[in-house]
């Protein structure tokens, strides 16, 4: 197999959505610049992500709502009638001088990655993962939907199973919404239970090809390590994924503040590294993650795990200088850091909950199991995509 491939942009290095946003911390540029100091990223695994240009967005997204973002960016603002139409210009999306070129660049890195893994390989892509973003609206901090992109790429490519795996710990109510009820898609959720959006109910199935599952507050390694091996393996030997997508959004780790889940980085990284046995094609996306220090270390964490790097138990002074450098404006643990933040990579393992606590929802899901046999028996026998497949198609990007 190919040597893992990133794709970044500088793009992030100067885009933000405003000063008083969740988002207005760096992250990308944090994990290109510290697996570089790291030795982890050589020129020949790097990628520049293109910026997909509007009519490859509206393989899923509207002419409409395409032309209402590029229109936000040119302007600076939108109108009232745009913004009740599209959520645009709001406090979670509001208007900011990248608002188009930003996420079309996440959803071009994503594309790209797809035709990257076309005949296998490894690809994380740490600026996508926006995965609340509707058709014809934003939604919860996103603009485009570059999973949906990703996953329909990955498609017109010629892949005939496709998994995602989501392990933010807001539920995917966007993929989700893409997706429902589709046979060749399996989505697998985990995420913080009664945090918004509100959706990814135990009971609820997406048409039959999602498993949700909600997980309590201080859900850690334990629980995530058990509901890897009884329900995401799982599901994914079954289905026998052509390709398998991952939103790894870091905020499910102890420090972030927008979720009350008690995950080290370690168990980011173990689901990575498990996902990339389970088929020949794995696409890491980023996703939710607020606290500078520890989305940064997240996202590098795992791609040093996917390339086979023992993250160091110190780091190099030129590593450590990336993380002293960031700032967190407007909370108080940016003003006095913990010394583990600045100085090391690997989170402490943090068990968390007791996972028998989980028991009875994982008993609900793995019974479902079974039905995912019946839904693949839709698609038939023809040739797998992992054998042969069409020439691929370029996207406009």
């Amino acid at each position: 197999m190919p040597a893992p491939i990133f794709i970044g942009s500088d793009i992030y290095r100067h885009s933000s959505y405003g000063g008083r946003h969740p988002l207005s911390i760096p992250r990308v540029s944090t994990v290109m610049d510290l697996a570089r100091a790291l030795g982890w990223l050589p020129a020949a695994q790097y990628r520049t992500s293109p910026r997909a240009k509007p009519a490859a967005l509206t393989g899923f997204h509207t002419p409409d709502y395409v032309d209402a973002l590029m229109r936000a960016e040119a302007e600076g603002a939108v109108d009232a009638e745009t913004r009740g139409r599209h959520a645009l210009g709001t406090f979670s999306n509001p208007v900011f001088p990248e608002v188009f070129r930003r996420p079309a660049t996440g959803a071009g890195g994503v594309m790209l990655a797809a035709e990257l893994v076309r005949e296998g390989g490894v690809v994380h892509v740490p600026g996508g993962g926006t995965h609340h973003a509707l058709s014809d609206r934003a939604n919860g901090f996103c603009y485009l939907n570059d999973p949906v992109l990703c996953i329909l790429h990955l498609r017109a490519l010629g892949m005939r199973r496709i998994a995602y795996v989501d392990i933010d710990a807001h539920h995917c109510d966007g993929v989700e919404v893409a997706f429902a009820g589709a046979p060749d898609v399996l989505m697998i959720s985990v995420h913080e239970e009664d945090r918004w959006p509100f959706t990814g109910r135990l009971q609820d199935d997406g048409g039959g090809n999602a498993f949700n599952l909600p997980v309590p507050r201080g859900f850690g390694d334990a629980g995530m390590a058990l509901v890897r091996e009884r329900l995401v393996l799982p599901a994914l030997g079954i289905f026998e994924a052509d390709a398998i997508v991952l939103q790894s959004g870091a905020d499910g780790v102890t420090e972030d503040p927008l979720s009350r889940l008690a995950m080290s980085n370690g168990a980011h990284a173990a689901m990575a590294l498990a996902l990339r046995t389970m088929s020949p094609r794995l696409i890491v996306l980023g996703g939710g993650g607020y606290n500078p220090w520890s989305v940064g270390r997240c996202w590098t964490r795992i791609w040093g795990a996917l390339n086979g790097f023992e993250a160091p138990a110190r780091l190099p002074l030129e590593a450590a200088e990336v993380l002293e450098a960031l700032t967190w404006s407007g909370r108080a643990a940016g003003r006095s850091p913990p010394p583990e933040w600045k100085a090391t990579l690997a989170d402490p393992p943090r068990q968390g909950l007791d996972p028998a606590a989980l028991s009875r929802q994982i008993v609900l899901l793995e019974a479902r199991l079974p039905g995912l046999t019946d839904r693949l028996a839709r698609l038939g026998e023809p040739e797998r995509a992992s054998r042969a497949g069409p020439a691929p198609h370029r996207h406009q990007a």
